[in-house]
C-alpha cells in the first residue's frame, strides 16, 4: 500500500468512526495509507471530543477534524453552535469540501442513505457528504475552499439485511415485526465486504475510548448485549455500498 493512498471518513458523532468504520481505518493505517476522520458534531473541549481523540489515536487516524455543530438530540454538545441538521445545506457542504480538498483522499467513507442506523444526523451526513464529494472536484464550486480534488470512490457503511434480522432477536428478545423499519440494505446491494477480524480488538478498544457513550448505553450496549459469537461477527466484518465516479481511476477497497 502506497502512503499516497488516502482514506477519509465523514461521520456525525464521536464513536461513529469506531462503530461503523473502525476496522477499515485501522487496516488501512497499518498498511501505510493516510487515514483521517471528519466529525460533524460536538465541539472541541467537550468530553466526547476528547474521547474522539483517543479513539482516533488507537485507530491510527490522526487528529480530530471536528466541525463543531450540535448533535440533533443534544444541544449541550455545542452550546454556541447550531444543530448540524439546521445549518444551511450549502454551508455544511462547503465545510466538508474544505476537508476533502485539504486531505485529498482516494476513498471517502460515510453512512448509507438511511444513515446506517436511522439517526437524523447520520442521514444528514450522508446527504452532505454525497454532495461534497461531487462538488470537491469542480473548480467552479467553493473556490475559496482549496484546489479541486475528486475522490475516486465513496463507500457507504451499511449492514446486510440478513445480518440485521439474524441478530435482532438476540438483542431485543423478539423477531422484527412485519413491516418494521430496519437498518441496512438487502444483501444484493452490498458491494463490499471487509474482513477486519485482525483489527477487531483495536476496533473494540476504540469504541471503549468513548467512555461516556459506554456509560450511558446506546450502540455500545447493544453490541455488548449480543451473544459472544454474534458480537465477534459484527466486530470482525464491515460492509459498504460502493459509489464510483466517472473519469476517476478505478479504486476498490481490498476485500471487495
Amino acid at each position: 500500500m502506497s502512503v499516497d493512498f488516502g482514506v477519509l471518513g465523514v461521520h456525525a458523532h464521536p464513536d461513529d468512526e469506531a462503530i461503523w468504520t473502525g476496522g477499515t481505518l485501522a487496516k488501512y493505517a497499518d498498511e501505510g495509507a493516510r487515514t483521517a476522520v471528519v466529525t460533524c458534531t460536538w465541539a472541541e473541549g467537550t468530553q466526547r471530543a476528547d474521547e474522539l481523540a483517543r479513539s482516533l489515536d488507537i485507530l491510527g487516524a490522526g487528529k480530530p477534524r471536528v466541525l463543531g455543530y450540535a448533535d440533533a438530540r443534544k444541544p449541550e454538545s455545542a452550546p454556541d453552535s447550531p444543530r448540524f441538521v439546521d445549518v444551511p445545506f450549502d454551508e455544511a457542504v462547503r465545510r466538508v469540501v474544505e476537508q476533502i480538498r485539504e486531505f485529498r483522499p482516494d476513498v471517502v467513507l460515510t453512512f448509507d442513505g438511511y444513515g446506517s442506523s436511522g439517526h437524523p444526523d447520520h442521514i444528514h451526513v450522508h446527504r452532505v457528504t454525497l454532495a461534497a464529494v461531487e462538488a470537491a472536484g469542480y473548480d467552479q464550486l467553493y473556490p475559496e475552499a482549496g484546489d479541486p480534488w475528486r475522490p475516486r470512490a465513496l463507500y457507504l457503511a451499511t449492514i446486510p439485511r440478513s445480518v440485521v434480522i439474524s441478530h435482532w432477536q438476540a438483542v431485543f428478545g423478539t423477531p422484527p415485526e412485519p413491516g418494521q423499519t430496519l437498518p441496512g440494505v438487502s444483501d444484493e446491494q452490498v458491494t463490499t465486504h471487509l474482513d477486519v477480524a485482525r483489527w477487531a480488538e483495536r476496533k473494540w478498544a476504540a469504541m471503549h475510548a468513548h467512555e461516556s457513550e459506554v456509560g450511558r448505553g446506546a450502540s455500545m450496549t447493544l453490541l455488548t448485549s449480543l451473544p459472544e459469537q454474534a458480537r465477534a461477527q459484527m466486530l470482525a466484518n464491515e460492509w459498504y455500498r460502493r459509489v464510483s465516479y466517472t473519469g476517476a481511476q478505478e479504486t476498490t477497497l481490498a476485500g471487495s
